[in-house]
């Protein structure tokens, strides 16, 4: 059955053609296995809670109708304003408006996040669309100064201010001169656009939809994680071709339901977040978390910005699933607030997960895999201008593979883990090594999420193959210690105990570590046993061949065959406006690697603390034998993620384009 919904359609129709619904809400209430819904052009100012779910074979699809914007708010207009002077407006609303969830009583809370002294509501003014920064005093509305911070300063001095008790709600804003009884002013009101209120709905769709303003909670690993869309712990889900914008905190959502825990560290004031973490992880494999009942989403061809947390989140809940050919930025713009979960992507337990083809940039971290990345596979996406760094991976024991990906931004990879595989990547900013023996994290058994031990990360097990390191100016400086955020950005993740040796783009951060040939220190020697040391000398051995370093790149030391060259080779520019990444080689022949070869699963090998193979998903082996573009590699492969031959140069333009 196909249901439509009009603005001018009547809830009290049947919702057939000709007799459209007025509401998508009304639609979402009937709706059932092998139902669609398709929504005709218009802006609609509603939370869809879908009642049903499909089943595998009769999914429930909600879609835009074929060439017609369909916009789904989370916000209302205001034009009730008194003008107080000097560009200072207020407005009054009865707290009927906002329903049981008043976003200017709520105050954004949980574990991990770090705001300081500040506190801030999950609601948002918006002035013509575009969110302004809220204050904490009318003093600083009436007397704005912009927030250092921002990415945007020149705006951030649009700010307001709030009051609210059990009657009502009073807003203060500061317009700089313009006018808000026009209809241009408009304030969140719903914590979800697209959001079931219950568990596992499973197999629906969501096509082609505008979804913005979402007035969502900080969404960390323990506690319910909210977006402005998402499955809310279900299975099988296909959220495509939408533009998602301006949620408070998290765009998708494929995290975690309440049952397992909800901000124990912040509520109960005993235990380390971490230990609750691990109950959390526990309590979910007692429960229903498994392939059978949770995850297997498919997220492509979204278009996510401005949202201050992340565009995509989530922990447990995306197992299996797909993420890909979704542009992703400006994240965390504001940065009035900060904590451990914020980046373009940032999953915990991403376990068989693939994230490929995305365009990821001007966010604070690109892609944060925390925990449990385990046969998570990272493939030709395209990342610049992330503030701490493109690519972090974070207490992992791997198997992972990251093939073909363009890094571009200052840091390129940081690694607070352990069972990586690094292919066919550029790396055009600078790595991070750092082992953390204060964590024992969960690792499964291959392609499930049976938990098959814990352990800390002593480093290392990790191989470099095929890779393009491009050296900045940095490249002559001699390593350094530094922490892994300088400055207040310290604050974004992790305290400043974790140092690391800063050392010139390329491997030479694994100079310390054993080689594949090297007596591996946990193994017993002919002359007999031996006294292993302190625990965290026991690294485990890196496998790095076949690389290429342009520039003033450095090499490990324990690599067999670099290919070291004085030239820089590649010039790339970005268009800002278009989204597009041009990459420009002027003489192909200084990527080539006499040594390279084909990399196979057989190559990579088996994962150290897993004991699982470098695989697909389903099991089947890796052969990465196709560059970026999908174009067929040699037997003597280039390194890099392009496939260039020939002496002439070449141009690779890499643009955002929605599949």
């Amino acid at each position: 059955m196909e249901y439509h919904v009009r603005i001018n359609g009547n809830d009290e129709n049947d919702g057939m053609e000709g007799k459209s619904f007025k509401t998508i809400s009304k639609a979402a209430a009937l709706a059932g296995p092998g139902d669609t819904v398709t929504v005709h052009e218009g802006l609609y100012r509603e939370w869809v809670n879908p009642v049903n779910g499909g089943i595998e074979k009769q999914r429930i699809c909600y879609q835009a109708a074929p060439g017609e914007k369909v916009v789904i708010s989370g916000a209302e207009v205001i034009q009730d304003w008194e003008n107080m002077g000097n560009a200072v407006w207020r407005t009054v609303i009865p707290n009927s408006l906002f329903g049981v969830y008043n976003p200017y009583k709520e105050k954004i809370y949980g574990d991990w996040l770090f705001i300081h002294n500040e506190i801030f509501h999950t609601g948002e003014v918006y002035l013509d669309g575009k969110s302004m920064y809220e204050a904490f005093t009318l003093e600083e509305v009436k007397n704005p100064v912009s927030v250092e911070t921002s990415n945007d300063r020149d705006f951030s001095i649009y700010r307001w201010c709030c009051k609210a008790d059990e009657k009502e709600t009073v807003i203060w804003a500061n317009f700089h001169g313009a006018d808000p009884r026009n209809g241009n002013v408009e304030i969140n009101v719903r914590p979800f656009v697209f959001w079931p209120e219950q568990n596992h709905r499973n197999y629906i769709t969501v096509k082609g939809f505008v979804l913005k303003q979402a007035a969502t909670q900080w969404a960390p690993p323990t506690a319910l994680q909210t977006g402005l869309i998402g499955p809310h712990w279900a299975k099988g889900w296909i959220i495509e071709d939408n533009i998602i914008s301006d949620s408070k905190c998290s765009g998708i959502s494929l995290g975690k339901e309440i049952q397992t825990g909800q901000n124990e560290w912040s509520n109960l004031k005993f235990k380390q977040g971490t230990q609750r973490e691990r109950e959390v992880i526990f309590r979910a494999a007692r429960a229903d978390w498994n392939k059978e009942t949770i995850g297997s989403h498919i997220v492509r061809n979204n278009i996510i910005f401005d949202c201050e947390q992340a565009g995509i989140v989530g922990h447990l809940g995306g197992v299996f699933s797909l993420i890909e050919n979704n542009h992703i930025y400006k994240i965390h713009e504001k940065r009035q607030w900060g904590g451990a979960e914020i980046a373009g992507i940032k999953l915990h337990a991403a376990i068989d997960t693939t994230i490929r083809n995305n365009f990821i940039h001007n966010a604070f971290r690109g892609l944060w895999l925390d925990w449990q990345a385990q046969g998570t596979h990272i493939q030709g996406n395209v990342f610049w201008d992330n503030t701490s760094e493109d690519f972090f991976v974070e207490v992992s024991h791997g198997p992972y593979l990251a093939d073909n990906n363009i890094f571009l931004s200052e840091f390129s990879y940081k690694e607070l883990s352990q069972g990586g595989a690094l292919v066919h990547n550029l790396f055009a900013g600078k790595l991070a090594t750092k082992s953390e023996m204060g964590r024992f994290t969960p690792y499964h058994f291959p392609h499930e999420t049976e938990i098959a031990g814990v352990m800390t990360i002593s480093g290392g097990d990790v191989r470099f193959y095929n890779n393009l390191f491009i050296g900045d100016k940095d490249s002559e400086k001699p390593p350094e210690m530094r922490i892994f955020w300088d400055g207040a950005l310290v604050t974004e993740g992790m305290p400043m105990m974790f140092a690391y040796l800063q050392t010139a783009v390329g491997t030479g951060g694994y100079d310390d570590y054993p080689s594949d040939t090297d007596i591996k220190p946990w193994e017993i020697p002919p002359s007999g046993p031996i006294d292993f040391g302190p625990t965290d000398s026991l690294k485990l051995p890196v496998f790095i061949k076949h690389n290429v370093y342009l520039n003033g790149a450095k090499p490990c030391k324990k690599e067999s065959d670099p290919s070291v060259r004085k030239v820089q080779g590649i010039e790339f520019s970005i268009d800002e406006k278009n989204y597009t990444v041009t990459v420009k080689i002027n003489d192909p022949s200084v990527l080539a690697s006499p040594s390279s070869e084909i990399i196979t699963t057989g190559i990579l090998g088996t994962n150290f603390h897993a004991e699982m193979k470098y695989e697909e998903a389903d099991g089947t082996p890796y052969t990465l034998d196709k560059d970026i573009l999908g174009k067929q590699r040699e037997a003597r492969p280039v390194p890099g993620p392009f496939e260039a031959a020939g002496n002439s140069p070449l141009v690779f333009i890499l643009a955002y384009r929605k599949k």
